[in-house]
Order: structure tokens, then C-alpha cells, then sequence
């Protein structure tokens, strides 16, 4: 079992940056990768960014460029650097943990961005 813990979510204007963070209950060099997902009201949960235990990283099209994922080993957390954020970035963010036999979520951190 891994448990999940994010914050770092808010009301901001559009342009502007924010950082989420998500702490595992354990290293997270015991899950294959982190990610990060959002989702939108009436929508689907959305892939956003992930970084693997090699710290390989991959983002979704529409956050490349302005999204950053990183993590901390030792604080067993991952960040998501979010800058110049848009009203279409509204979502609640979700942390995930890809594990070897099973997947654990995080509880979710809003994030709304004022136009």
C-alpha cells in the first residue's frame, strides 16, 4: 500500500504559476513511476505528466512547455511545477503512484485559474 497526500492547489489568475506536491508513504523508488492526472468537471481524467524511477519524464501535448514534473527522494515527493497556466488547466489535479501490481491515487488538490 502507498498513500498519497497532494496540496499546493488554488485559485489563481491565468498566467500565473503554482506548485503542487504530492508525499508518498513510502520511497517511491518501490513504484515503476509518479505521475500527475486532472480532471475537469464532466470530463474525463486526463493524463498530465509523469517521471518513471530512472527520472525519465513524459507530459501530455497540452501542458509541454509549461509544466514541470520533479521529485524529491528523500522527501519521498513529486512536484508539479505549473506556469503560465490557463482557464482550460481547471481541474482537479490527482497524484498517482504506478506500482508493480497495483496503482494508488491521491485524494485530489483543485486548481482554479481565473481568466
Amino acid at each position: 500500500q502507498v498513500q498519497l497526500v497532494e496540496s499546493g492547489g488554488g485559485l489563481v489568475q491565468a498566467g500565473g504559476s503554482l506548485r503542487l506536491s504530492c508525499t508518498a508513504s513510502r520511497s517511491i523508488f518501490s513504484v515503476k513511476a509518479m505521475g500527475w492526472y486532472r480532471q475537469a468537471p464532466g470530463r474525463q481524467r486526463d493524463f498530465v505528466a509523469r517521471i518513471t524511477r530512472d527520472g525519465l519524464t513524459n507530459y501530455a501535448d497540452s501542458v509541454k512547455g509549461r509544466f514541470t514534473i520533479s521529485r524529491d527522494n528523500a522527501k519521498n515527493t513529486v512536484y508539479l511545477q505549473m506556469n503560465s497556466l490557463r482557464a482550460e488547466d481547471t481541474a482537479v489535479y490527482y497524484c498517482q503512484a504506478l506500482g508493480f501490481v497495483e496503482d494508488y491515487w491521491g485524494q485530489g488538490t483543485q486548481v482554479t485559474v481565473s481568466s
